[in-house]
């Protein structure tokens, strides 16, 4: 049986679902994969050890390693090559060691474009307001633009971030597409969808990305924290009636596309959902 290491690296991971995810299909699809969790709050490293970690775990022989918050960008000056995808995003979840290379992808927006055709595919998308502009949020922010959003307004807490995502998307897009905003608590009250991809809700950093007095029933939501699965932003969105997606989706097509790239086999993504649903 062919054996294969891959990992995770980020911070305050414990609950991911992703070790699960991998070593099941792997197992459904008689391939011998170990998953590893790398949480650097835990082993006490920051960003300026990812180049040392990621040679590490390449001499040990690994296949290659997802990443995630805080690290999708930071990544990047570490990589030898960058896919296609991952120079567009400017963000990486996925690093391959292939041929004494290490190779960028992003699978993020796939995930979360095919999620949302499976759960939000009829909704209005005259203006949409998503949270946050790192990594994950260059992803989504892609991923929403390719499905035809006419207006996309982005907020962040840092507002040279929200800009420099604004302008790439403007000119991969067409002037106008994007624009930063200072006061999303304002624009959501007259916005069609709100999308959180900041990790406000995760078990790690608890609470919400807005107040819950923006929220209406005419809104539809997303959130692509998924651990927990239903967020405080979802909880608040489902009570009053509003149309909601979260992260569960999105992480098994991300991780879908991911294993394949790792392994080279095609995954099953019915049997990944399954997986995933079982596991709560």
């Amino acid at each position: 049986m062919k054996s294969v290491s891959v990992g995770l690296v980020g911070e305050g991971i414990l609950s991911s679902k992703s070790p699960l995810l991998h070593q099941s299909e792997a197992e459904s699809q008689n391939l011998n994969l170990s998953y590893e969790l790398y949480d650097f709050l835990i082993l006490k490293k920051t960003e300026k050890d990812l180049d040392t970690f990621l040679k590490t775990i390449e001499l040990l022989g690994y296949s290659g390693l997802n990443i995630t918050h805080p690290f999708k960008q930071a990544v990047i000056p570490f990589l030898d090559e960058l896919s296609e995808d991952a120079q567009t995003i400017n963000a990486v979840n996925t690093v391959v060691f292939k041929d004494h290379k290490k190779i960028g992808y992003n699978t993020d927006y796939l995930g979360f474009q095919n999620a949302f055709k499976a759960e939000l595919n009829d909704v209005n998308l005259t203006k949409v307001i998503q949270l946050g502009a790192g990594g994950a949020g260059s992803a989504v922010a892609t991923a929403m633009l390719r499905l035809g959003t006419k207006q996309l307004m982005i907020h962040d807490k840092d507002m040279h971030r929200a800009q420099s995502l604004t302008a790439m998307l403007n000119e991969k897009f067409g002037a106008g597409k994007a624009s930063a905003i200072e006061d999303a608590q304002f624009e959501i009250l007259t916005a069609n969808g709100l999308i959180n991809t900041t990790p406000v809700g995760m078990s790690t950093h608890p609470g919400m990305p807005t107040t819950p007095n923006t929220l209406r029933s005419e809104l539809w939501v997303a959130d692509i924290v998924y651990f927990p699965i239903e967020t405080e932003l979802l909880k608040n969105a489902r009570a009053i009636g509003c149309r909601t997606m979260g992260g569960g989706k999105m992480v098994v097509y991300q991780a879908a596309k991911a294993f394949e790239l790792f392994t080279g086999l095609t995954a099953n993504t019915e049997r990944m959902l399954l997986t995933f649903k079982s596991s709560y």
